[in-house]
């Protein structure tokens, strides 16, 4: 257990490193929406910033839901890692252990930016990002005038995403021809939660085997045998 305690510990601190290492790189030198090509023109850092969950998905403008949202990542980084602890004790597949690490390093990095970032950066409520419709809060913005921008504080800070992909379906493609394959901008915490979620669902046959029953006429009662 220690060995894979170990293992799964520096593949989750090399993950958490990595990903906010990254986030604060692009808090601190791009400007928002700022795009800069990566892996070419089909890979780039897009800087953005999302208030909700992964990829982008908006989960509500009141103050509780993005407090409920960060209070389900914390319980979420609780029971997995009670659950890991339980599988590594019972002597699980160290694959399906990473795998596990993989998605609670996701969680992880992603809740640091709602409980640190409003605190370590500084708050502009009229960026775009910022504004949240329906959210009460009003913040003057100039020649923008009033608008209703997102609460701040101890868990309710923005996740700094900057990865997208700039592939686009072909023109002969039905229903799909000219759109972006995936249009969501991600973080390395996404991906790390994706990775893991795909590595369960495609490999738990190979994880968590199917007991097979045992069938041993030896092990038979006495009434079974006699009413055969």
């Amino acid at each position: 257990m220690k060995r894979n305690l170990y293992l799964v510990g520096a593949i989750i601190a090399l993950i958490l490193i990595l990903d906010q290492a990254l986030k604060i790189y692009i808090k601190t030198h791009f400007s928002p929406f700022e795009v800069a090509p990566l892996l070419g023109d089909w890979l780039v850092l897009d800087y953005t910033e999302n208030p909700g969950m992964a990829f982008g998905t908006v989960f509500g403008a009141a103050m509780w839901h993005k407090l409920a949202l960060s209070l389900f990542r914390i319980v979420a980084i609780v029971g997995i890692s009670i659950f890991w602890f339980q599988q590594a004790k019972s002597s699980a597949k160290r694959e399906f252990l990473i795998a596990i690490g993989l998605i609670l390093a996701g969680a992880t990095g992603n809740l640091i930016d709602s409980m640190c970032y409003d605190f370590i950066f500084p708050y502009d409520a009229c960026l775009e990002f910022n504004r949240l419709e329906g959210s009460g809060v009003i913040s003057d913005c100039g020649i923008w005038g009033q608008i209703e921008t997102r609460h701040t504080g101890f868990l309710l800070g923005n996740v700094v995403d900057m990865f997208k992909f700039n592939a686009f379906w072909p023109d002969w493609m039905p229903w799909l021809a000219g759109r972006e394959v995936f249009p969501a901008i991600w973080n390395i915490a996404d991906a790390s939660i994706t990775c893991g979620v795909l590595l369960v669902i495609f490999r738990q046959r190979h994880y968590l085997p199917k007991r097979k029953g045992k069938k041993n006429k030896e092990n038979a009662s006495p009434i079974s045998e006699a009413g055969s």
